[in-house]
């Protein structure tokens, strides 16, 4: 029920997170999430060609619950590729651009100007594991590599089961950081 009425004010959130884009302070606190982002997103650990473990979620979980969906959806997107630039690991693939747009946008709704829950945490993430770490993922990667789409889907499922309750333990940490750090937002 109280996720039915979050959706219902979706409009005025994104209302007021747009507003964060006239805010100099906002810019500037999502720059340097962005360049986090850019900076975890060098760590990774590999896994094999199509599997890989990356923390550069956080960065945009904070920017999320700091700055709102939309500022945290073009942050999502300039660090998508300005990590292509910095360290190409392939061809450049609008689809994981657009992946990263989509994860700042959800963790917005999930945690912009919201009390940070275990709960919620745990929603925010099952959707971004289902949404973008398996059908999206697995899509972008059957389109530029031709094998069927459920082969990837079989292949990512296992990685993303495992690291699912990891995920969730470590956003849900840094954001209670976050939550009771405010001055960290200015």
């Amino acid at each position: 029920m109280q996720i039915l009425l979050e959706m219902k004010q979706l409009p005025q959130l994104i209302k007021e997170s747009a507003k964060e884009m006239r805010r100099i302070s906002s810019l500037c606190g999502c720059a340097l999430l962005t360049a986090l982002n850019t900076v975890i997103g060098q760590f990774k650990i590999v896994l094999s060609d199509l599997l890989q473990i990356s923390f550069t979620s956080l960065a945009a979980g904070i920017c999320a619950f700091y700055y709102g969906p939309v500022i945290s959806a073009v942050a999502g997107g300039c660090a998508d590729i300005i990590k292509f630039m910095i360290h190409p690991t392939g061809p450049f693939f609008l689809g994981f651009t657009l992946n990263e747009i989509v994860l700042g946008f959800l963790y917005g709704m999930f945690f912009y100007k919201k009390k940070i829950t275990l709960k919620r945490v745990i929603l925010a993430r099952i959707c971004v594991t289902i949404l973008i770490n398996l059908l999206m993922n697995s899509l972008w990667l059957s389109m530029m590599y031709g094998d069927t789409f459920f082969a990837y889907v079989s292949v990512r499922l296992l990685k993303n089961i495992v690291m699912l309750p990891i995920d969730i333990t470590i956003l849900y940490f840094v954001l209670k950081f976050a939550e009771k750090n405010p001055a960290l937002r200015k």
